[in-house]
């Protein structure tokens, strides 16, 4: 029993001021919110007399967030607020690089592809001549492969691919032209020269290969990504319609050939008509059609690149391919959302001074440790030798916080803010009154007459129970929260959750061994505990 103890007591102390120390070595730490660091907050609203859908401002929360997670945000925060969409962007100073990065449309286009190919990162070599201005763009050279409406498969080698997607039928094969026509531009590098001046930088939002995230240009060819295949890349032509050429009863639905999307077509020439005028072209393999394929392309992101197998349509359009279910029910969404798009304005942008977020920082460091040290002073004075234990306890869970904060900070993007830190100050509170129930239920068998060393075994397995509920108790308050609210509330309840749950851990493997392996010994036995006079061991067992 004893060297379980002792196991238990130094394995933890190990693990709490190791992974502290790590920590500190590194020079890492959380990351900070929006609130301590300062940053940009962002208020989009409908613009007024715009019909839209709550698909279409879901499906632009979503959007917003793809294209922020790109940018390599700390703890973004998109928020829905009925209407109202919020971004928070922490750490991002740039104001025109934010509004950049929230402006989505949710305007679907109909665009055809005029060619498809996989390419490589651009690099980050620029190079100028004095006549003038270059700008470096991303290798085109590489296999080609087309579109298709699931995940495009790159080919291997030099051979081309032919598209598995179709629409109302069988695949029609497309040839896919060789190169790309002159008057295209492609994704690349934001540096430029002039020619008598200096060289300027402008920073824009990078997808993840590295290339300037796309606004949508419906009126010029484009390279835009394809989703679903990180490395596929196809150039695009003017659109020839918009979303609206559908109804918005597109739905995900099993076909013979698997997963695939249904939807309607709005009748008269808005719908049939302008869908089928794009249709023939790309049926026909016409010039400005060459690889047979329909862009469904959504703010800079093509969604899908069917092949057409029939010049006109009537009624509906079948789209199928190697769709899994998520993503033929996030086509559909993208569909029925284009249909009646969402045109977001700016309402407000409110920049937070990285100032003002270190005197938050520093207040609420300078609050929370001034109010510990009330805490455990008070500890000392009323349980005397046992106040001490509180203290260290105190320690190793702070230590184990910082350590696990740090490690998600690293690893899933979480961020420190004002209000997570109210709620591991909060935590203390549930800290310190697991020590109470400990230490009164030690008391009361002390004042039975008992000795310290039976008393301690005997308290700790009446307090644990009680420590375990009043815990959970907190942890589904805190749950609760986090569910139900967003933005700052939910980072209160998270980090209270946590620290509840670093509070259990420390209770078992730091608070019973300290106080049996103490209780065990002589020096304990000659004291006075917190008043009391201890029995001695040949006392009432």
């Amino acid at each position: 029993m004893r060297k379980q103890l002792i196991i238990s007591l130094v394995g933890i102390m190990l693990l709490a001021y190791g992974s502290m120390a790590v920590v500190l070595i590194s020079g890492s730490g959380p990351a900070l919110g929006l609130d301590l660091q300062g940053g940009i907050s962002i208020t989009q609203r409908p613009k007024d007399g715009t019909p839209y859908s709550d698909e279409s401002l879901d499906l632009a929360v979503e959007k917003i967030r793809e294209r922020v997670d790109s940018l390599g945000v700390a703890e973004p925060e998109i928020l829905r607020q009925g209407n109202t969409i919020v971004v928070n962007l922490p750490g991002v100073k740039n104001q025109r690089q934010a509004e950049e990065l929230v402006q989505v449309t949710g305007q679907v286009y109909l665009r055809p592809v005029l060619q498809c190919q996989a390419i490589d990162p651009p690099s980050a070599d620029t190079t100028t001549s004095a006549g003038g201005s270059t700008t470096s763009g991303p290798s085109t050279s590489g296999p080609t492969t087309t579109a298709a409406g699931g995940p495009s498969r790159p080919a291997s080698g030099d051979t081309t691919t032919t598209p598995d997607t179709t629409v109302d039928g069988a695949t029609t094969t497309a040839p896919v032209s060789p190169e790309p026509a002159s008057a295209t531009t492609t994704p690349g590098a934001t540096t430029t020269t002039v020619a008598s001046g200096p060289t300027t930088t402008v920073d824009v939002p990078l997808d993840q290969n590295g290339f300037p995230l796309q606004q949508s240009d419906p009126t010029t060819q484009q390279f835009l990504p394809l989703k679903g295949d990180d490395s596929v890349y196809c150039l695009v032509g003017p659109a020839q319609g918009t979303g609206e050429v559908f109804s918005d009863n597109a739905s995900a639905v099993v076909l013979p050939t698997g997963w695939g999307v249904t939807v309607d077509l709005r009748e008269g020439p808005e719908g049939e008509g302008v869908f089928n005028a794009v249709a023939a072209e790309c049926n026909q393999l016409a010039e400005s059609c060459p690889t047979g394929q329909l862009a469904i392309e959504l703010d800079g992101t093509i969604q899908s690149a069917p092949s057409m197998n029939a010049a006109s349509y009537s009624g509906g359009v079948e789209i199928s391919g190697d769709f899994t279910p998520d993503e033929a029910r996030n086509l559909a969404r993208v569909i029925n959302s284009g249909s009646l798009p969402v045109q977001l304005q700016l309402e407000s942008v409110q920049t937070v001074s990285p100032t003002l977020g270190s005197d938050s920082l520093r207040a609420a460091w300078i609050s929370g440790l001034f109010g510990v040290f009330l805490v455990l002073v008070f500890m000392v004075l009323y349980y005397k030798a046992l106040g001490f234990i509180v203290a260290v306890g105190i320690t190793i869970s702070m230590s184990l916080l910082w350590s696990v904060v740090t490690l998600l900070s690293k690893t899933q993007g979480l961020a420190l803010s004002l209000s997570g830190i109210a709620g591991i100050i909060v935590s203390v509170g549930v800290t310190v009154d697991s020590y109470v129930v400990f230490f009164e239920r030690l008391k009361d068998e002390v004042r039975s007459g008992k000795t310290l060393r039976n008393s301690a075994q005997r308290g700790f397995t009446g307090a644990w129970h009680t420590i375990v509920l009043a815990d959970v108790v907190s942890l589904i308050g805190a749950l609760v929260l986090w569910y139900l609210t967003v933005g700052a509330v939910r980072g209160f309840a998270f980090f209270l959750a946590l620290s509840t749950a670093c509070d259990l851990f420390v209770s078992y493997f730091f608070t019973r061994p300290a106080v049996l392996l103490l209780a065990r010994t002589k020096w304990m036995e000659r004291r006075k505990v917190m008043g009391i006079e201890v029995a001695h061991a040949g006392g009432v067992a």
